[in-house]
Protein backbone atom coordinates (compact mmCIF):
# COMPACT_ATOMS: atom_id res chain seq x y z
CA UNK A 1 0.00 0.00 0.00
CA UNK A 2 1.34 3.13 -0.97
CA UNK A 3 2.04 6.13 1.88
CA UNK A 4 0.32 9.36 1.39
CA UNK A 5 3.75 10.97 0.18
CA UNK A 6 4.55 8.39 -2.24
CA UNK A 7 1.45 8.98 -4.17
CA UNK A 8 2.14 12.52 -4.31
CA UNK A 9 5.77 11.90 -5.64
CA UNK A 10 4.01 9.70 -8.50
CA UNK A 11 1.58 12.31 -9.09
CA UNK A 12 4.30 15.01 -9.47
CA UNK A 13 5.86 12.78 -11.79
CA UNK A 14 2.87 11.88 -13.94
CA UNK A 15 2.12 15.69 -14.30
CA UNK A 16 5.23 16.76 -15.43
CA UNK A 17 6.44 13.40 -17.62
CA UNK A 18 2.64 12.15 -18.60
CA UNK A 19 3.46 8.36 -20.02
CA UNK A 20 6.72 8.20 -19.53
CA UNK A 21 6.77 8.91 -16.05
CA UNK A 22 6.49 5.21 -15.00
CA UNK A 23 9.38 3.95 -16.23
CA UNK A 24 11.18 7.35 -15.30
CA UNK A 25 10.41 6.37 -12.11
CA UNK A 26 11.70 2.38 -12.33
CA UNK A 27 14.94 3.26 -13.39
CA UNK A 28 15.62 5.91 -10.71
CA UNK A 29 17.29 4.76 -7.93
CA UNK A 30 17.72 8.72 -6.21
CA UNK A 31 13.52 8.82 -7.16
CA UNK A 32 13.17 5.56 -5.51
CA UNK A 33 15.25 6.41 -2.44
CA UNK A 34 13.53 9.41 -1.64
CA UNK A 35 9.74 7.44 -1.24
CA UNK A 36 11.86 5.60 1.48
CA UNK A 37 12.84 8.97 3.23
CA UNK A 38 9.64 10.62 3.14
CA UNK A 39 7.32 7.83 4.66
CA UNK A 40 7.54 9.99 7.60
CA UNK A 41 5.39 12.86 6.09
CA UNK A 42 1.60 12.12 6.52
CA UNK A 43 1.98 10.52 10.10
CA UNK A 44 2.39 13.25 11.93
CA UNK A 45 4.75 15.60 14.36
CA UNK A 46 5.12 12.29 16.09
CA UNK A 47 6.24 10.57 13.07
CA UNK A 48 10.20 10.31 12.77
CA UNK A 49 11.22 13.05 10.15
CA UNK A 50 14.38 12.44 7.86
CA UNK A 51 16.61 15.59 7.59
CA UNK A 52 20.01 14.90 7.41
CA UNK A 53 20.52 12.14 4.71
CA UNK A 54 17.42 14.36 2.84
CA UNK A 55 19.63 17.77 3.50
CA UNK A 56 22.71 16.06 2.40
CA UNK A 57 21.33 14.77 -1.68
CA UNK A 58 19.83 18.94 -1.30
CA UNK A 59 22.59 21.04 -0.42
CA UNK A 60 24.76 19.49 -3.75
CA UNK A 61 22.09 19.25 -6.19
CA UNK A 62 21.17 23.03 -5.10
CA UNK A 63 24.78 23.91 -5.87
CA UNK A 64 24.60 21.91 -9.17
CA UNK A 65 21.52 23.76 -9.93
CA UNK A 66 23.01 27.37 -9.02
CA UNK A 67 25.87 26.40 -11.06
CA UNK A 68 23.59 25.80 -13.90
CA UNK A 69 25.22 22.54 -14.83
CA UNK A 70 21.84 21.07 -15.94
CA UNK A 71 22.16 23.73 -18.77
CA UNK A 72 25.78 24.11 -19.90
CA UNK A 73 27.13 20.68 -18.36
CA UNK A 74 30.68 20.22 -18.19
CA UNK A 75 29.85 19.06 -14.67
CA UNK A 76 33.08 16.56 -14.65
CA UNK A 77 35.52 19.61 -15.12
CA UNK A 78 33.76 21.04 -11.56
CA UNK A 79 36.23 22.15 -8.76
CA UNK A 80 33.32 20.17 -6.59
CA UNK A 81 31.16 22.59 -4.12
CA UNK A 82 32.93 23.36 -0.53
CA UNK A 83 32.22 21.67 2.29
CA UNK A 84 32.29 24.34 4.57
CA UNK A 85 29.55 26.12 2.18
CA UNK A 86 27.18 22.92 2.01
CA UNK A 87 27.66 22.41 6.14
CA UNK A 88 26.21 26.10 6.75
CA UNK A 89 23.87 26.00 4.02
CA UNK A 90 22.56 22.99 5.34
CA UNK A 91 21.95 24.49 8.65
CA UNK A 92 19.65 27.00 7.03
CA UNK A 93 17.43 24.94 6.15
CA UNK A 94 14.14 24.08 8.22
CA UNK A 95 15.10 21.90 10.82
CA UNK A 96 18.70 21.72 10.28
CA UNK A 97 20.13 23.86 12.31
CA UNK A 98 22.27 21.25 14.89
CA UNK A 99 22.58 18.78 12.08
CA UNK A 100 26.41 17.19 12.12
CA UNK A 101 28.81 16.43 8.67
CA UNK A 102 28.07 12.66 8.87
CA UNK A 103 25.34 12.57 6.47
CA UNK A 104 27.73 14.83 4.08
CA UNK A 105 30.68 12.34 4.58
CA UNK A 106 29.08 9.47 4.62
CA UNK A 107 25.87 8.26 6.10
CA UNK A 108 23.76 9.12 2.73
CA UNK A 109 25.85 6.76 0.57
CA UNK A 110 25.92 3.95 3.52
CA UNK A 111 22.26 4.01 3.81
CA UNK A 112 21.44 4.45 -0.37
CA UNK A 113 23.72 1.13 -1.15
CA UNK A 114 21.75 -0.78 2.19
CA UNK A 115 18.43 -0.01 -0.27
CA UNK A 116 20.17 -0.67 -3.50
CA UNK A 117 23.22 -2.63 -3.12
CA UNK A 118 23.39 -3.35 -7.02
CA UNK A 119 24.42 -0.10 -6.51
CA UNK A 120 27.73 0.02 -4.70
CA UNK A 121 30.79 1.34 -5.98
CA UNK A 122 28.62 3.95 -7.33
CA UNK A 123 28.20 6.52 -4.46
CA UNK A 124 25.63 9.14 -4.62
CA UNK A 125 27.88 11.52 -3.15
CA UNK A 126 31.12 12.03 -4.03
CA UNK A 127 33.74 13.75 -2.23
CA UNK A 128 37.78 15.02 -2.17
CA UNK A 129 39.02 14.27 1.23
CA UNK A 130 42.27 16.48 0.46
CA UNK A 131 40.25 19.43 -0.82
CA UNK A 132 37.17 19.04 1.28
CA UNK A 133 34.88 19.56 -2.22
CA UNK A 134 31.88 17.30 -3.06
CA UNK A 135 29.67 16.45 -6.12
CA UNK A 136 26.74 14.80 -6.69
CA UNK A 137 27.03 11.45 -9.31
CA UNK A 138 25.16 13.11 -12.34
CA UNK A 139 24.84 9.49 -13.47
CA UNK A 140 21.51 9.52 -10.78
CA UNK A 141 20.28 13.12 -11.80
CA UNK A 142 20.15 12.40 -15.89
CA UNK A 143 18.23 9.49 -16.15
CA UNK A 144 16.96 8.12 -20.03
CA UNK A 145 13.83 6.52 -20.66
CA UNK A 146 13.86 5.06 -24.69
CA UNK A 147 15.32 8.01 -26.56
CA UNK A 148 14.85 10.94 -24.01
CA UNK A 149 17.44 12.01 -20.88
CA UNK A 150 15.59 13.68 -18.08
CA UNK A 151 17.24 15.45 -15.66
CA UNK A 152 15.85 15.49 -12.30
CA UNK A 153 17.69 17.38 -10.30
CA UNK A 154 14.91 20.12 -9.92
CA UNK A 155 12.24 17.37 -8.92
CA UNK A 156 14.16 16.51 -6.46
CA UNK A 157 14.70 19.69 -4.95
CA UNK A 158 10.72 20.20 -5.61
CA UNK A 159 10.49 16.91 -4.17
CA UNK A 160 12.21 17.16 -0.95
CA UNK A 161 10.91 21.17 -0.37
CA UNK A 162 7.31 19.43 -0.27
CA UNK A 163 8.50 17.12 2.27
CA UNK A 164 9.67 19.65 4.49
CA UNK A 165 6.41 21.68 4.05
CA UNK A 166 4.51 18.87 5.06
CA UNK A 167 6.48 17.87 8.35
CA UNK A 168 6.37 21.87 9.38
CA UNK A 169 2.65 22.02 8.48
CA UNK A 170 2.41 18.78 11.22
CA UNK A 171 4.62 20.43 13.61
CA UNK A 172 2.96 23.31 13.66
CA UNK A 173 -0.27 21.49 14.39
CA UNK A 174 1.26 19.68 17.51
CA UNK A 175 2.83 22.78 18.67
CA UNK A 176 -1.04 24.27 18.53
CA UNK A 177 -2.29 21.30 19.92
CA UNK A 178 0.07 21.28 22.93
CA UNK A 179 -1.05 24.88 23.26
CA UNK A 180 -4.37 24.41 23.37
CA UNK A 181 -4.01 21.51 26.02
CA UNK A 182 -2.30 24.17 27.83
CA UNK A 183 -5.74 26.58 28.28
CA UNK A 184 -8.28 23.73 28.61
CA UNK A 185 -9.99 23.69 32.18
CA UNK A 186 -8.22 22.05 35.02
CA UNK A 187 -11.44 19.15 35.63
CA UNK A 188 -9.88 18.51 31.74
CA UNK A 189 -6.48 17.80 33.08
CA UNK A 190 -7.35 13.78 31.94
CA UNK A 191 -6.64 14.96 28.69
CA UNK A 192 -3.09 16.45 29.01
CA UNK A 193 -2.04 13.34 30.54
CA UNK A 194 -3.27 11.13 28.00
CA UNK A 195 -1.78 13.40 25.46
CA UNK A 196 1.32 13.14 26.70
CA UNK A 197 0.70 9.30 27.30
CA UNK A 198 0.28 8.76 23.58
CA UNK A 199 3.59 10.35 22.91
CA UNK A 200 5.43 7.64 24.79
CA UNK A 201 5.02 5.03 22.60
CA UNK A 202 7.59 2.63 20.25
CA UNK A 203 6.56 4.26 17.28
CA UNK A 204 7.16 8.33 18.69
CA UNK A 205 10.10 9.80 16.33
CA UNK A 206 13.30 9.92 18.83
CA UNK A 207 13.78 13.58 19.22
CA UNK A 208 10.51 13.90 20.61
CA UNK A 209 10.64 10.76 23.29
CA UNK A 210 13.98 12.61 24.07
CA UNK A 211 11.80 15.62 25.11
CA UNK A 212 8.77 14.00 26.52
CA UNK A 213 11.46 11.36 28.90
CA UNK A 214 13.27 14.53 29.97
CA UNK A 215 10.48 16.71 30.49
CA UNK A 216 8.86 13.85 32.99
CA UNK A 217 12.02 12.94 34.47
CA UNK A 218 12.97 16.75 35.27
CA UNK A 219 9.75 17.48 37.16
CA UNK A 220 9.43 14.00 38.79
CA UNK A 221 13.13 14.39 40.44
CA UNK A 222 13.14 18.07 41.05
CA UNK A 223 10.64 16.95 44.42
CA UNK A 224 13.44 14.77 45.63
CA UNK A 225 15.96 15.95 48.23
CA UNK A 226 19.07 14.61 49.48
CA UNK A 227 21.50 15.84 52.09
CA UNK A 228 25.12 15.97 51.58
CA UNK A 229 28.29 17.14 52.75
CA UNK A 230 32.11 16.88 53.09
CA UNK A 231 32.17 16.16 57.09
CA UNK A 232 29.99 13.77 58.62
CA UNK A 233 28.55 16.23 61.51
CA UNK A 234 25.00 16.31 60.54
CA UNK A 235 24.20 20.33 61.55
CA UNK A 236 27.20 20.98 58.32
CA UNK A 237 25.53 18.82 55.71
CA UNK A 238 23.37 20.96 53.21
CA UNK A 239 19.87 20.17 51.83
CA UNK A 240 19.67 20.03 47.69
CA UNK A 241 17.15 18.93 45.45
CA UNK A 242 17.47 16.89 42.88
CA UNK A 243 18.25 18.64 39.01
CA UNK A 244 18.28 16.98 35.91
CA UNK A 245 19.98 19.28 32.63
CA UNK A 246 19.54 18.38 29.32
CA UNK A 247 22.87 18.70 27.72
CA UNK A 248 22.17 19.83 24.34
CA UNK A 249 20.46 18.62 21.23
CA UNK A 250 19.23 15.15 20.51
CA UNK A 251 21.11 12.71 18.48
CA UNK A 252 24.09 15.02 19.26
CA UNK A 253 27.67 13.23 19.15
CA UNK A 254 28.49 14.35 23.07
CA UNK A 255 29.67 11.13 24.20
CA UNK A 256 26.71 9.44 25.40
CA UNK A 257 25.05 12.13 27.50
CA UNK A 258 22.16 13.14 27.27
CA UNK A 259 20.53 14.26 30.51
CA UNK A 260 23.01 14.90 33.84
CA UNK A 261 21.42 15.11 37.47
CA UNK A 262 22.93 17.65 39.77
CA UNK A 263 24.69 17.11 43.06
CA UNK A 264 24.45 13.24 42.03
CA UNK A 265 26.42 13.23 38.92
CA UNK A 266 24.25 11.11 37.38
CA UNK A 267 24.69 10.45 33.93
CA UNK A 268 21.71 9.67 31.44
CA UNK A 269 21.29 8.20 27.75
CA UNK A 270 18.35 8.30 25.74
CA UNK A 271 17.91 5.11 23.34
CA UNK A 272 15.79 3.13 20.76
CA UNK A 273 18.07 0.37 19.82
CA UNK A 274 18.05 -2.99 22.17
CA UNK A 275 22.01 -3.78 20.60
CA UNK A 276 23.96 -4.06 23.59
CA UNK A 277 27.04 -2.70 21.39
CA UNK A 278 25.77 0.64 21.47
CA UNK A 279 24.91 0.64 25.26
CA UNK A 280 28.72 -0.89 25.85
CA UNK A 281 30.05 1.66 23.34
CA UNK A 282 28.44 4.58 25.74
CA UNK A 283 30.12 2.77 28.90
CA UNK A 284 33.25 2.53 27.28
CA UNK A 285 33.54 5.91 25.86
CA UNK A 286 33.22 7.88 29.30
CA UNK A 287 35.58 5.38 30.93
CA UNK A 288 33.25 3.19 32.46
CA UNK A 289 31.71 5.67 34.43
CA UNK A 290 27.80 4.50 35.65
CA UNK A 291 25.12 5.24 32.99
CA UNK A 292 21.53 5.11 33.41
CA UNK A 293 19.74 4.26 30.37
CA UNK A 294 15.90 5.83 29.14
CA UNK A 295 15.11 3.23 26.80
CA UNK A 296 11.75 3.71 24.14
CA UNK A 297 10.61 -0.07 24.95
CA UNK A 298 7.59 -1.51 26.61
CA UNK A 299 9.38 -4.53 27.24
CA UNK A 300 10.11 -4.93 31.50
CA UNK A 301 13.16 -3.90 32.85
CA UNK A 302 13.77 -7.58 34.09
CA UNK A 303 13.47 -8.70 30.22
CA UNK A 304 15.57 -5.95 28.96
CA UNK A 305 18.69 -6.37 31.06
CA UNK A 306 18.34 -10.33 30.47
CA UNK A 307 18.38 -9.81 26.59
CA UNK A 308 21.35 -7.24 27.12
CA UNK A 309 23.22 -9.83 29.10
CA UNK A 310 22.53 -12.83 26.97
CA UNK A 311 23.26 -11.13 23.82
CA UNK A 312 26.76 -9.71 24.97
CA UNK A 313 27.58 -13.05 26.48
CA UNK A 314 27.56 -14.30 22.75
CA UNK A 315 30.38 -12.24 21.75
CA UNK A 316 32.55 -12.04 24.93
CA UNK A 317 31.75 -15.24 25.81
CA UNK A 318 32.98 -14.76 29.05
CA UNK A 319 30.68 -13.76 31.74
CA UNK A 320 32.87 -11.69 33.74
CA UNK A 321 33.78 -9.33 30.96
CA UNK A 322 30.29 -8.87 30.46
CA UNK A 323 29.31 -8.02 34.55
CA UNK A 324 32.01 -5.41 34.24
CA UNK A 325 29.90 -3.80 31.82
CA UNK A 326 26.29 -4.51 32.70
CA UNK A 327 27.21 -3.04 36.12
CA UNK A 328 28.34 0.19 34.95
CA UNK A 329 24.49 0.42 34.07
CA UNK A 330 22.91 2.50 36.99
CA UNK A 331 19.30 1.87 36.17
CA UNK A 332 16.81 1.22 33.34
CA UNK A 333 14.22 3.53 32.85
CA UNK A 334 11.32 1.88 30.05
CA UNK A 335 8.16 3.07 29.21
CA UNK A 336 5.69 1.53 31.70
CA UNK A 337 8.12 3.33 34.42
CA UNK A 338 7.84 6.93 32.84
CA UNK A 339 4.14 6.05 32.39
CA UNK A 340 3.95 5.45 36.30
CA UNK A 341 6.25 8.18 36.88
CA UNK A 342 3.86 10.84 34.89
CA UNK A 343 0.37 9.25 36.56
CA UNK A 344 2.39 10.20 39.73
CA UNK A 345 3.15 13.45 38.27
CA UNK A 346 -1.00 14.10 37.72
CA UNK A 347 -1.47 13.28 41.39
CA UNK A 348 0.97 16.58 42.05
CA UNK A 349 -1.04 18.64 39.38
CA UNK A 350 2.98 18.83 37.93
CA UNK A 351 1.46 17.54 34.55
CA UNK A 352 0.38 21.31 32.84
CA UNK A 353 4.46 21.97 33.58
CA UNK A 354 5.59 18.63 31.80
CA UNK A 355 3.60 19.84 28.69
CA UNK A 356 5.07 23.34 29.03
CA UNK A 357 8.38 21.74 29.19
CA UNK A 358 7.41 19.60 26.21
CA UNK A 359 6.73 22.73 24.11
CA UNK A 360 9.76 24.90 25.27
CA UNK A 361 12.20 21.76 24.07
CA UNK A 362 10.23 21.01 20.99
CA UNK A 363 10.53 24.23 19.74
CA UNK A 364 14.13 24.62 20.69
CA UNK A 365 14.70 21.25 19.03
CA UNK A 366 12.71 21.97 15.95
CA UNK A 367 13.80 25.15 15.44
CA UNK A 368 9.70 26.56 15.20
CA UNK A 369 9.31 29.88 15.94
CA UNK A 370 6.26 31.41 16.92
CA UNK A 371 4.36 33.75 13.89
CA UNK A 372 3.75 37.26 14.87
Amino acid sequence: METTFESYIKAYLKEKYGKEAVQLFSMSHLLQYLVHKTKSANRGAKARGSFANLYAIYVIVEDYLNNEFDKKGDYSKYEGAQFSALFKRQRELPFGAKLQNHALNSRMNEEFFKFFPTQTGMPPIMRNLETQRYWFNENYLKIQVGDNVYSIAHDVMNIIDHYVEVKQGTFKQFIEQCETLQNIDTEDGAEVTDFIMSLLAPNVDARLFEIVSYSILKFYYKDIDIYWGYTPEVEKLTKDYLHLYKTGRTNANDGGIDFVMKPLGRFFQVTETLDFKKYFLDIEKIERYPLSFVIKSEESIEDLMTKLNNDALKTYIVQKVVDDYMSCIEEIINIPLLKEYLAELDEKGLVPEVLKEVILQSKVEFNYEDED
